[in-house]
């Protein structure tokens, strides 16, 4: 099968762009005109209609993503657009291109995703790996694929025992190692390397330590809440001791910050964190060399070292934290900026903090996935694995 996906500038096309120009500020960098070519008029109405509907700015991005590769997916597997609702052969056509057995393979081409759909994503680089894709992407894909159906009005066939049969046998067939996002942790001793680094008084080394600091003192906020957080979530608070049980202990600043609707929150919750001592002075000083009274509290600052009015992106702050992980002399493949929630909770776990206690400053609300990083601690620093030394 020779489809290829449609190219640029038709006047279909152009209407879908200019359409799509009031999700600038949600869509992928760059992404714009690419998924007017592969989204129907439909899908870009679906887009909008979401948008209006306040669905949030980083749930959206990874809908239209999705909705993208989907459409390609499709296109380059069937010739044809993306059907809705999805018949379930379809659905089952999906999981076995992205969840096969690498083995077999080597004995049956024919098994996993055809070299000629595999070769059409490559070309519009949305393929970047040889090998199966990992579980987690094919079931926010389906998610995505089932989100979408349910916007549109209709019923689609992914609870069908059929199509969950097989998702549980192609993860299985894969036999893919669990991964985390960030392949260490970035805990203390690590943070204080990378603090070292944006000691300076430079504008760019103000905001960086204000925003690892932040991050990290706040329970480890992820990386699109760090990206989106406001002057407005910020809340002076009275010092506090710096030991509770010691009334003569020194008092220390203390800000509240108000999380509004995150992963694992909604908008109508009451969840906030607290900031106590360095994190809030590092974070008032950058507020003030800035200049920033109102609106997004991290924002870009240009070669020049001038303040830009928008706010950082969530891949922003990765890339921040990895050119502070690469200036520290660390391996910057090794961290991610969720290294900073695991870290949070590896080092309150190293601590003896009590787990109900990091939990409410983290906000995670699995105990089962927080107690991952307390378990891990507890191994490394007990004597189990120390018999023979």
């Amino acid at each position: 099968m020779d489809v290829r996906l449609p190219k640029p500038a038709s006047d279909e096309t152009l209407r879908r762009a200019e359409a799509l120009d009031a999700l600038d500020a949600v869509l992928p960098f760059g992404r714009r005109d690419f998924l007017a070519e592969i989204l129907t008029d439909d899908d870009v109405e679906t887009l909008r209609h979401l948008a209006r509907e306040g669905l949030g700015e980083n749930s959206l991005r990874a809908l239209a993503s999705d909705l993208g590769y989907l459409e390609a997916w499709c296109r380059a597997a069937t010739g044809s657009s993306l059907p809705w609702p999805a018949p379930e052969p379809l659905l089952l056509k999906f999981v076995a291109h992205h969840l096969w057995d690498a083995v077999r393979r080597e004995t049956d081409p024919a098994h996993g995703m055809p070299e000629d759909v595999a070769a059409i994503l490559r070309d519009a680089d949305l393929l970047r790996i040889d090998g199966p894709h990992a579980p987690n992407t094919v079931r926010r894909r389906l998610s995505s694929w089932s989100t979408l159906t349910a916007w549109r009005g209709l019923k689609g066939k992914f609870n069908a025992p059929g199509l969950r049969s097989a998702l549980k046998l192609a993860v299985r067939a894969t036999a893919r190692p669990r991964t985390r996002k960030s392949r260490k942790a970035v805990t203390a001793d690590v943070l204080s390397a990378l603090l070292q680094t944006c000691a300076g008084e430079r504008l760019v080394d103000v905001r960086d330590r204000a925003l690892l600091l932040v991050a990290f003192a706040s329970g480890g906020r992820r990386r699109s809440e760090v990206a989106s957080l406001r002057v407005e979530q910020l809340i002076e608070q009275d010092p506090v001791h710096a030991d509770p049980k010691e009334l003569d202990a020194p008092r220390l600043p203390c800000l509240s910050i108000h999380l509004g609707r995150t992963k694992t929150t909604d908008s109508d919750d009451e969840a906030s964190v607290l900031l106590i001592g360095r994190p809030v002075a590092a974070l008032k000083e950058w507020l003030e060399r800035a200049r920033i009274v109102e609106g997004a509290v991290f924002r870009g600052i240009d070669r020049w070292g001038h303040l830009e009015r928008r706010a950082l992106t969530p891949q922003a702050v990765n890339l921040i934290l990895k050119r502070r992980v690469a200036a520290a002399g660390l391996d910057p493949t090794l961290f991610s900026a969720h290294g900073l929630r695991s870290g949070y909770l590896t080092e309150t776990a190293r601590r003896g903090i009590p787990l109900p206690e990091a939990m409410q400053q983290s906000q995670h609300k699995s105990i089962a996935q927080a107690s991952r990083y307390y378990n891990d601690a507890e191994r490394q620093l007990g004597r189990a694995a120390r018999l023979i030394l």
